[in-house]
């Protein structure tokens, strides 16, 4: 079988989809996994496996109905046996449908944009399928099941809930080629730094400037080197103001993704909002600490093998991604934006200092 997975982005939600991914590799009926991304975010891509073939699309260019056009008739010749759609836009579904092979995608309840229920056929997930995921996994599931019926038959909802299973890099078989002379380009070899993404993708994510100035300092009096990472220039200028305030680093130059790697293994710890950075971090195995008020980590927080969705916090088990939860009353609410801002003014950055000094 021909797998095609439509996850066109963003940074953060293509990391969650390797499990699904390696669940379809690792099928012995598949033979090929190929994937469609936004031209945008095709450099997260270069930490996929080898084998995966890669196709991106610009939709955001000054063509996107060209580069659209292309793409499609590019993955039509190919022909799949089914196309599993992990983004549940109208977008997507257009793309994926558009490939002439029948298109597994979100539970209707789960849908952003239900008209694209129309060209899909919409998978029902469990109660407990609550992280983002495991629905990714039941959706790459659907095609290999002995049956399928309508969503809106009560029999199609399915019995257990899907395991979840951490997002996992293997960077030795990815497109990524090891950068080994980076710390030492950034003059970072012999120093011990823990990595501060103020950035995030919602204003709502963001932590207020004094408690990433208050971190930064702590880190410096203990001799370690709070570095400042950014992905645009937006995040670039403020991740230079952050550091000239606190006796921090910020980055020098904009990373690829094998430099980004490189720089991630050799941290102590990286810190930061639900994002891909973050993220990708846990991926490779990094410890990492976030805070969450606006999304939820039940959501899509990072977990290890001895950490679950229900069981975050076991104190007996090793944790190596701490969640510093806000819990306004009115949260989570999912929202990009907000009249009464109070979830990130509630982490204090005492609780982040703190798991940092013990690590």
């Amino acid at each position: 079988m021909k797998i095609l997975i439509v996850k066109l982005s963003a940074f953060g939600d293509i990391i969650h989809a390797l499990p699904a991914l390696q669940d379809l590799l690792e099928r012995k009926q598949v033979s090929e996994v190929h994937w469609l991304v936004d031209q945008r975010y095709g450099f997260v891509t270069d930490i996929l496996p080898a084998n995966v073939i890669v196709h991106q699309v610009a939709l955001k260019g000054d063509h996107p109905v060209r580069s659209a056009w292309k793409a499609i008739k590019a993955l039509r010749e190919i022909g799949f046996d089914a196309v599993i759609d992990l983004q549940g836009l109208i977008k997507s579904a257009v793309l994926a449908r558009a490939c002439g092979s029948p298109v597994y995608a979100f539970d209707p309840h789960f849908l952003r944009e239900k008209a694209s229920m129309i060209l899909t056929r919409n998978i029902r997930f469990h109660p407990q399928d609550k992280h983002v995921v495991q629905q990714y996994r039941r959706i790459a599931a659907a095609p290999f099941t002995s049956s399928f019926a309508p969503p809106q038959a009560s029999s199609d909802t399915p019995t257990e809930a899907i395991p979840y299973r951490a997002p996992q890099i293997d960077i030795a078989h990815s497109h990524c080629r090891a950068d080994t002379t980076l710390l030492q380009r950034l003059d970072l070899k012999a120093h011990s730094y823990v990595i501060l993404h103020a950035a995030g993708g919602w204003k709502t994510k963001q932590l207020p400037e004094q408690s990433w100035i208050d971190i930064a300092r702590s880190l410096y009096d203990q001799g370690i080197t709070p570095l400042f990472s950014w992905g645009n220039e937006t995040e670039q200028t403020q991740a230079q103001h952050l550091a000239a305030q606190s006796n921090g680093y910020a980055l020098p130059e904009r990373l690829n993704m094998s430099a980004l790697v490189a720089l991630i293994q050799a941290a102590k710890a990286v810190v930061g909002a639900d994002t891909g950075l973050l993220h990708l971090a846990a991926a490779l195995n990094q410890t990492t600490i976030t805070f969450w008020g606006p999304s939820a980590s039940w959501n899509s927080a990072p977990f290890t093998v001895e950490q679950t969705a229900t069981e975050p916090q076991n104190p007996e088990k090793v944790v190596k991604h701490w969640h510093i939860e806000s819990s306004p009353a009115c949260g989570p609410c999912f929202k990009r934006t907000c009249n009464q801002f109070v979830c990130m003014d509630a982490i204090k950055p005492e609780s982040i200092t703190r798991i940092l000094h013990e690590l």
